[in-house]
């Protein structure tokens, strides 16, 4: 059997800003990391950088067995192996692939809140700010629904992406 047949890919929660010294312990000790970056214009008083940081502040992938998982565990800023309970939970290799492909793009990319249907949002900017509702539709625009439970009525409207965020 081959040694590659039982590696998975899991989510690392780590200390933060401890990101990219995870990524390079884990280099070190010859476990495959994945630390998507993203870049960002930092000013200081005198003047701006154009910095690398983590697309996902607090976390760092890693693929291993799980015979590797102690020596994961111990890497100096790591908070724990993400998962269900005591049992770290793989991520799907299509999850990974995507990721992949996406920063080795030249597409411009940012993080964004994840958000899924049925999910209760606030309208954070626009006509409706402060008005919360279910995401009924994510796709170019959103579909938010504002209900009123008490007497089962809702209204339907479009609204931009970045003008909603998770409740």
């Amino acid at each position: 059997m081959d040694q590659t047949d039982n590696l998975n890919w899991y989510a690392l929660r780590t200390k933060s800003r401890h990101e990219k010294l995870v990524r390079d312990q884990l280099d070190k000790q010859g476990i495959e990391p994945l630390l998507p970056t993203v870049k960002r214009l930092s000013q200081w008083k005198d003047r701006k950088k154009e910095i690398e940081v983590p697309l996902f502040s607090g976390y760092c992938f890693v693929r291993f067995s799980q015979f590797e998982k102690a020596p994961v565990q111990k890497i100096v800023g790591v908070v724990e192996i993400v998962g269900s309970g005591n049992r770290p939970e793989p991520i799907p290799e299509e999850e990974i692939n995507a990721l992949r492909c996406l920063i080795t793009s030249v597409l411009p990319y940012d993080p964004h809140p994840y958000l899924h249907e049925g999910m209760k949002v606030e309208v954070v900017h626009g006509p409706l700010q402060g008005a919360q509702g279910i995401l009924l539709r994510k796709e170019k625009r959103h579909r938010l629904v504002i209900g009123v439970r008490l007497i089962q009525q809702a209204a339907a409207v479009e609204i931009d992406v970045h003008d909603v965020v998770a409740v």
